[in-house]
C-alpha cells in the first residue's frame, strides 16, 4: 500500500511509473486470480483491485447487479452504499481530492448513469481523477431504446478525459487498466467505464495486462530547457513578477517544489480558489486569493504586475474578470501539464508544458545558478507596495444591520478552532467563497470544493468520501442552507457506514449568492431565493429535527455568544455526524467583489467602495 505523506496525500514515487506490472495476486485461500475463469463481473472486481482501489461509491440496479454480485465475496475492496448516484460520484471526489489516488463510483445504467453526469462533469472540470463504472443494457439491446437504456458514453464524452464501452468479458482488465492510468496521469480527469450487462455475465480467463498500450497518449511530465532557461530571464530582470498557483500544483503533488521555487525567486504569489492551500497562507510571500471576490493585495498584483508565472491555473473568467484589461502590463509565462489551456484564453509568451513538480525543480535549479553568478533583482519598490496594499485593505468584515450573527464570524471560528490539521468541504454560493476567504490553509488538500462547474450539493457527499480517504482527520463540511438540501440525504450513508462528518449549515434562510446579486444588480428585487429555513420563518425543514431523523447529532446556534461553544460540542461528538445550524444574517455580502463583466481595476471593497488607487499606488 502506498505510504502516508507528510501533507495527508499518499505517495507514490515520481520517478516510477504510475502503474507497473502487478505480480500474480491470489485470492485469500492462497489460490492465483491471473489465469482463472470468472465472469466478467467478478473480473471487473479483481481489476479494481489490482488497479489499487480500496473504495468503491455506489448505487446497485438492474445492469449493473452482476458486478454487484461479485461485490459479495470481494476481499479488500470496501463499497459505500449511498442514497444517490449523484452522491456517489461526489464522495469518490471527495476521497481523490483527500488521498491523491483515483475515486471510484458505480452505477446502473439509464438513470441511474445519468444522475452520475453532473459529478463527472465537476470531477473533469477541477482536473480530479475518478474512474465511473456504469452498467449497460445487453450488446444486442443497444440502440433498440431498452428498458433503463441511455447512450452514457455519447452523453458524457464532452465531460470525460475518455471514455470506453466494454461489451466483452475479455476486454475489462485492459481497459480497468487504462482507465486509471488515463484518469491519473497528465493532467487528471474522469474517465467513464460503460460495461454491459452480457459482458459483466460472459466468461473469461482472467489476465492483468504487464503493460499498457495507449497510441497518442503520451503525457511527458519533463519541461524544455530553452522555456526554463527564458522564464528564469524574465523572472531576473521583471521588476513587478507575481506567481499565480492553481490546482496543478496540488494535483501535480508540487506544493514541496514549488515552495521552494517561490523562496529561492523571492517573488509574492497568489492561490487560486482551486490552490489554496498549496502553500501555506502563512508564507510570508502569499497576498492571497486573487479574482471576483480575491484580495484587494492579489487582484492588484496581477493587475499591475510586469510578469506572471503561471503554475497549473487556467486563467479563468472568475481570475481575469475582463480578459482584455486583465493585466495589461504582464508578459505570460503558463506552465501546464495540459498544452491545451495554454493561450487558450490569453497569449502567452513563454509557454511551459509539464508537470508542476518537475517544472519547479528545473526553474529552481536554474535560478540558483543563474544567481550565483549575479543577482540583479529588484523587488524592493514592488513588496513596498504589495505590502502597504495587505496592511490598507485585509479582508474583514462589518457587524450585521439586522444584529444577527455574521456568517464570516461563524467560519472563521470553524478555522480556527478545527485548526490546520482538519479537512474543509465547501459546497458553493456565500460560504464556498466566506470559507476559502476566513480559514487559513497551512496544508495541500485541506480544502475541497467544487471550483469548476460550481455545483451546489457538493459538500455533504464530497466531505464523507473525504473522511473515507483520511478517518483519522477532522472533517467540516461547510455548506449553505440551499446546498445541504439537494444531498443531505447522505447522512443516512454517513450514520450506516460509521463516517463521523461534521456539517456547518451557514443558515442564511436564502439562496445567498443569487440574493446578493438580486441586491446588487436587480434592484433588491429578490425573486424565488427565500428558503425559509432561518430567522422568523417557518424552519421548512427544521435542520436539527432533520439531523435527529437520519441518526446524527442536530444543533443550533443563533447568538454570537454561541459560536465557540457549539463548534466546540461539535468537535467533541466523533461516532456519528453532527448537523449545526448556524442560523445567521441574510443580509451579509462577499466582500470584495468584481463585478461580472468589468475589469479587475473595478474591484469594491465594499458597496460602491473601491480602493483608492491613485492615492495608494
Amino acid at each position: 500500500m502506498p505510504r502516508s505523506r507528510v501533507d495527508g496525500t499518499r505517495e507514490r514515487s515520481r520517478d516510477a511509473p504510475q502503474f507497473t506490472a502487478t505480480p500474480t495476486v491470489r485470492d485469500d485461500e492462497g489460490v492465483p486470480m491471473t489465469g482463472q475463469q470468472m465472469t466478467g463481473a467478478q473480473a471487473l472486481v479483481e481489476s479494481l483491485k489490482h488497479a489499487g482501489a480500496e473504495v468503491v461509491f455506489g448505487l446497485p440496479g438492474g445492469c449493473i447487479l452482476p458486478a454487484y454480485d461479485a461485490l459479495v465475496d470481494a476481499q479488500g475492496l470496501r463499497h459505500v452504499l449511498v442514497r444517490h448516484e449523484q452522491g456517489a460520484g461526489h464522495a469518490a471526489s471527495g476521497y481523490a481530492h483527500a488521498t491523491g489516488e483515483v475515486g471510484v463510483c458505480l452505477a446502473t445504467s439509464g438513470p441511474g448513469a445519468t444522475n452520475l453526469i453532473t459529478a463527472i462533469a465537476d470531477a473533469q472540470m477541477d482536473s480530479i481523477p475518478l474512474v465511473a463504472i456504469t452498467g449497460q443494457v445487453g450488446s444486442q439491446f443497444i440502440g433498440t431504446d431498452a428498458f433503463q437504456e441511455a447512450d452514457i458514453v455519447g452523453m458524457t464524452m464532452p465531460v470525460t478525459k475518455h471514455n470506453f464501452l466494454v461489451k466483452s468479458p475479455d476486454e475489462i482488465p485492459t481497459v480497468i487498466k487504462q482507465a486509471f492510468h488515463i484518469a491519473s496521469t497528465g493532467r487528471p480527469g474522469a474517465v467513464l467505464v460503460d460495461v454491459t450487462k452480457d459482458a459483466q455475465q460472459g466468461m473469461t480467463e482472467f489476465g492483468w495486462p504487464e503493460s499498457l498500450d495507449l497510441p497518442g497518449y503520451r503525457p511527458d511530465p519533463r519541461p524544455h530547457g530553452k522555456q526554463i532557461r527564458e522564464a528564469a530571464r524574465l523572472l531576473l530582470e521583471a521588476q513587478r513578477p507575481v506567481f499565480l498557483l492553481g490546482g496543478g500544483v496540488l494535483r501535480g503533488r508540487a506544493s514541496r517544489e514549488v515552495g521552494e521555487l517561490i523562496d529561492v525567486a523571492g517573488a509574492p504569489f497568489v492561490t487560486t480558489l482551486m490552490g489554496r492551500g498549496a502553500l501555506p497562507d502563512s508564507h510570508p510571500s502569499h497576498l492571497g486569493m486573487p479574482g471576483m471576490h480575491g484580495t484587494v493585495a492579489a487582484v492588484s498584483a496581477l493587475q499591475r504586475a510586469d510578469l506572471i508565472v503561471n503554475i497549473g491555473a487556467r486563467f479563468d473568467d472568475r481570475v481575469t474578470g475582463v480578459l482584455e484589461s486583465f493585466a495589461p502590463g504582464a508578459t505570460i509565462v503558463h506552465a501546464d501539464i495540459d498544452p491545451a489551456e495554454i493561450s487558450k484564453n490569453l497569449e502567452t509568451a513563454v509557454p511551459i508544458v509539464g508537470q508542476a513538480a518537475e517544472v519547479a525543480r528545473v526553474l529552481t535549479a536554474e535560478l540558483r545558478e543563474r544567481l550565483a553568478v549575479a543577482d540583479e533583482r529588484h523587488y524592493e519598490a514592488w513588496w513596498n507596495t504589495l505590502t502597504m496594499l495587505r496592511d490598507n485593505y485585509p479582508l474583514g468584515w462589518t457587524e450585521t444591520e439586522d444584529g444577527f450573527t455574521a456568517p464570516q464570524k461563524v467560519i472563521s471560528r470553524i478555522g480556527a478552532l478545527s485548526g490546520p490539521d482538519s479537512i474543509f468541504v465547501a459546497g458553493v454560493g456565500q460560504h464556498q467563497m466566506w470559507s476559502s476567504q476566513f480559514i487559513e490553509y497551512e496544508q495541500p488538500s485541506s480544502w475541497i470544493n467544487s471550483g469548476g462547474l460550481g455545483t451546489m450539493g457538493y459538500s455533504v457527499p464530497a466531505a464523507m468520501g473525504a473522511k473515507v480517504g483520511q478517518p483519522s482527520k477532522v472533517v467540516w463540511s461547510i455548506d449553505g442552507d440551499g446546498c445541504f438540501q439537494m444531498t443531505n440525504q447522505e447522512l443516512a450513508t454517513c450514520v450506516i457506514n460509521d463516517i463521523p462528518i461534521k456539517v456547518a449549515i451557514i443558515n442564511n434562510s436564502s439562496l445567498g449568492m443569487v440574493r446578493q446579486w438580486q441586491n446588487l444588480f436587480y434592484d433588491q428585487r429578490y425573486s424565488h431565493t427565500d428558503l425559509n429555513t432561518g430567522h422568523g420563518t417557518r424552519r421548512i425543514p427544521d435542520f436539527v429535527k432533520l439531523a435527529d431523523a437520519y441518526g446524527a447529532v442536530g444543533l443550533r446556534c443563533e447568538r454570537d455568544e454561541d459560536i465557540d461553544a457549539t463548534i466546540a460540542q461539535a468537535m467533541e461528538i466523533n461516532d456519528r455526524p453532527v448537523v449545526v445550524d448556524f442560523t445567521v444574517s441574510a443580509d451579509a455580502m462577499v466582500w470584495p467583489m468584481v463585478p461580472a463583466g468589468v475589469s479587475n481595476d473595478e474591484i469594491q471593497i465594499a458597496q460602491g467602495m473601491s480602493p483608492e488607487w491613485e492615492r495608494d499606488i
